[in-house]
C-alpha cells in the first residue's frame, strides 16, 4: 500500500493549486480524477463557453449597428468556431498532467473511493494519505422522470460538431440561459422550460425580468411553472412532455438539454466509510476548510459547503487548504465578496447583497436604480437593455451591493466589487476621474 502526505481528488483549479503548493513544500503528493485532467473551466466550462460566445458578440454588436454604419451583417460559423475552441481545448489534459509529472506529483485516473478516514481504493490499488483534498466540483442534477436518459448536458453542447435545428433547455439558470442565447443567435429554435415562474432566481428579480424580454425578442420561447412528465426518443427529435397548471402539452425538439442545476460531485466517493460528513451543499466543512467529522480531510472549491460556484473562489479556497495542511491550520476562511455573472447579451452581473438581503440586514438602505439605455454608451452602441440597481448603506456611505444589465456589465461589475471590498465611500468613487466615454465611468452615475 502506498503512503502519501496528500492525496487530491479532482484536478480542476482548486484541486492541482492544493498539489502544487504541497509538493513545492516538500510533501508526497497523489492526484486524481475520473475525467480528463484540468477540471470543469479549462475543458468544459468558462473557457470553451466563451469561446463559443465571442462570435455572437460580434453578431449581435453588428446587429445593433445595422444601418447604422454596419451595411452587412456577419454570418455565425459553429463548425469553424468550434475548430478555434478546440485550440484552447485540446492541450489543457496533457498539459496538466505534464505539469503535475514535472512537479513529482504522482497521478491517477479514477474516482477513488473511501476504505476509511485516511484510505482510498483506487485502479485497483490501496493507498493510504495523511491528509486527503476532496475538489471535484459539480455535476449536472440527475433528473428521474421516464426518458431522462436521453437528456444531454452543457458538455454535451460544447461538444457539437453541428448545431440542430431546434433544441430545449430544462432549466433556467445561468447555464442554461447562457446556451439558450448562444444557439439562438446561431439560428437556432430555442424553447427554455422551467419550473418557476422566471429565470436566474439567484439574480436580481427586477434586471432578471428586463433580460427575459431581451430574451423573448431574441426568439427564444419561455414555458414556466412546468413540470416535466417525460421524454421519448423520435425517429429524428424528441419529444418532452410536460404539465402547466394540471393541463398536459408537449413540444418536439432535435435535442434536449438538461440544465436544472448542478450538485457536489460526491456520489461516487463512498464518504460515509471515510467518516466524511456531507450534506446537499457538499463536502461539510469549518472555518478552516477541514471536514467536520473527518479531521484528515479538506474541501475546497465548488464541492465545498462553504463555497459558491465561481472559479476565482475555488483558487482562493485552494492556497487556504494547502496553508492549512502545510502549517497545521494557521488560515481561516474569509468569505470574500466575489462577483458573478451570466454570460447571455446583455450581461447579467451582480456583487454584493440583493436588495433584500441588504434591507434585512441594515436599516437605512438607499436604492438606486435605473433603465438607462438613454445613457451615451448604450446609445452609441444602440445597446437593446441597459439597467442597474445600487445598494448604498446610508449610515456608512459604502456599497452594499450592486446589480448590472448591460453588454459589459460582466466587466464593470469588478469596479463595484474593488468598492464593497476595500469599503471605499461613494463620495470618494463620485469623486474619482475615469476615463471618458468608457462603461466604467457609467458608474459614478449610478451611485
Amino acid at each position: 500500500m502506498e503512503e502519501f502526505d496528500v492525496f487530491v481528488i479532482g484536478s480542476g483549479v482548486a484541486g492541482r493549486l492544493v498539489a502544487k503548493l504541497c509538493t513545492r513544500e516538500g510533501l508526497k503528493v497523489a492526484i486524481t480524477d475520473n475525467r480528463a485532467f484540468g477540471g470543469t473551466c479549462a475543458n468544459r466550462g468558462c473557457d470553451p463557453k466563451k469561446v463559443i460566445l465571442g462570435p455572437t458578440e460580434v453578431f449581435e454588436m453588428a446587429s445593433n449597428l445595422h444601418g447604422k454604419g454596419v451595411s452587412v451583417l456577419p454570418e455565425l460559423n459553429w463548425e469553424k468556431n468550434q475548430k478555434f475552441k478546440r485550440e484552447f481545448t485540446y492541450n489543457v489534459p496533457a498539459g496538466t498532467e505534464g505539469q503535475l509529472n514535472d512537479l513529482g506529483v504522482t497521478l491517477y485516473h479514477q474516482s477513488p473511493k473511501f476504505l476509511d478516514a485516511n484510505t482510498l481504493s483506487v485502479e485497483g490499488k490501496t493507498v493510504s494519505a495523511k491528509k486527503i483534498v476532496i475538489a471535484t466540483g459539480l455535476v449536472p442534477r440527475v433528473l428521474t422522470f421516464e426518458g431522462a436518459n436521453y437528456l444531454n448536458t452543457s458538455d454535451d453542447f460544447l461538444k457539437l460538431k453541428k448545431l440542430p435545428k431546434s433544441m430545449v433547455f430544462i432549466g433556467g439558470g445561468y447555464v442554461g440561459m447562457e446556451l439558450a442565447h448562444m444557439a439562438a443567435r446561431y439560428g437556432c429554435q430555442v424553447t427554455l422550460i422551467e419550473r418557476n415562474d422566471g429565470i436566474l432566481k439567484a439574480f436580481d428579480s427586477d434586471l432578471s425580468a428586463d433580460l427575459l424580454q431581451v430574451s423573448k425578442a431574441l426568439g427564444i420561447k419561455f414555458i414556466f411553472n412546468a413540470e416535466v412528465d417525460s421524454v421519448e426518443k423520435l425517429r429524428k427529435n424528441h419529444r418532452l412532455n410536460y404539465t402547466v397548471d394540471g393541463k398536459s402539452s408537449s413540444l418536439k425538439a432535435r435535442i434536449i438539454f438538461n440544465t436544472a442545476g448542478r450538485v457536489p460531485a460526491i456520489s461516487e466517493l463512498a464518504l460515509d466509510k471515510g467518516n466524511v460528513a456531507y450534506s446537499e451543499a457538499g463536502v461539510t466543512v469549518n472555518a478552516y476548510l477541514q471536514n467536520t467529522t473527518n479531521t484528515s480531510v479538506y474541501a475546497c472549491g465548488d464541492v465545498s459547503s462553504h463555497s459558491v460556484p465561481l472559479t476565482p473562489l475555488s483558487g482562493m479556497e485552494a492556497k487556504i487548504v494547502a496553508d492549512n495542511i502545510i502549517n497545521k491550520n494557521q488560515t481561516e476562511i474569509d468569505v470574500h465578496t466575489v462577483p458573478s455573472a451570466v454570460f447571455t447579451l446583455p450581461n447579467l452581473a451582480s456583487v454584493g447583497l440583493s436588495e433584500k438581503e441588504a434591507k434585512k440586514q441594515y436599516s437605512n438602505v438607499i436604492v438606486r436604480q435605473d433603465r438607462v439605455g438613454h445613457w451615451y454608451n448604450a446609445k452609441r452602441s444602440n445597446e437593446k437593455s441597459y439597467a442597474y440597481k445600487v445598494l448604498i448603506n446610508e449610515d456608512t456611505n459604502e456599497v452594499l451591493g450592486a446589480h448590472i444589465l448591460g453588454t459589459n456589465a460582466a466587466e464593470t461589475i469588478n469596479l463595484f466589487a474593488l468598492a464593497i471590498h476595500q469599503k471605499i465611500k461613494v463620495d470618494a468613487i463620485k469623486n474619482m476621474a475615469f476615463v471618458y466615454p468608457t462603461w466604467g465611468s457609467d458608474i459614478k452615475s449610478m451611485l
